[in-house]
């Protein structure tokens, strides 16, 4: 679903907004040799491992009308299982059952992973086509939170990609003397509660919501 735009800033930005790839190229230098040779269609040991290390990957999808969207999955280690060189497959745990990168998956065949690893400068681009699985003997080897998820997204692999480690270095993410203090941020339910605009709803309900979540997150 789009949202009308109109009186925002990305509407005053939008007219005099680079147009085309000439034009943006005028403001960046070409990439060099190795940054266009390390890209791969297939799975070396390496990213192999590196997946197996990893605890947290973003899905980037988007449905038939170009709205994108990207959600993150964790788990233990090694959650994510590697198939084969070109294939590999993301247990879905349960969550708040919209299914939006489930869908988009439907409608488009198509999905872009960034694995993270804790602690890690490293982080690894996946793209390719992607599909929804049910198949009983694919699920029983996805048992990372404990049982078999009740679907798998399972990705063809067409790019891997090894990002360096610039934007993790610069975000100090890994950095705990460069974190912001807790309370300089809104807490969890505050934004939520902000989200949902029912005045009905206090703090406290939205605690025990999260908490109770937390609490039955393998169910």
């Amino acid at each position: 679903m789009t949202t009308s735009l109109a009186g925002s800033a990305f509407e005053s930005l939008r007219p005099d907004a680079v147009r085309d790839q000439e034009e943006l190229r005028r403001v960046y230098a070409m990439p060099n040799d190795t940054a266009l040779r390390k890209q791969m269609t297939e799975l070396t040991e390496q990213t192999r491992a590196l997946i197996g290390c990893s605890s947290l990957v973003f899905v980037a999808s988007v449905d038939g009308e170009g709205n994108c969207d990207v959600s993150p999955r964790g788990g233990p280690a090694g959650f994510v299982a590697v198939l084969d060189a070109r294939t590999v497959a993301i247990p879905d745990a349960t969550g708040n059952k919209r299914l939006d990168t489930l869908q988009n998956v439907l409608a488009t065949g198509r999905a872009g992973l960034l694995f993270v690893i804790p602690g890690r400068t490293t982080t690894l681009r996946v793209n390719g086509r992607a599909c929804v699985s049910t198949r009983p003997e694919l699920l029983s080897q996805l048992t990372a939170v404990g049982k078999p998820p009740a679907s798998a997204l399972v990705v063809g692999i067409e790019e891997v990609y090894p990002h360096c480690p610039k934007s993790l270095l610069r975000s100090g993410a890994w950095k705990p003397d460069q974190w912001l203090p807790a309370d300089a941020q809104p807490a969890s339910a505050e934004v939520t509660l902000a989200q949902l605009r029912m005045p009905e709803l206090t703090i406290a309900d939205i605690r025990q919501t999260e908490a109770d979540s937390l609490k039955y997150r393998y169910e």
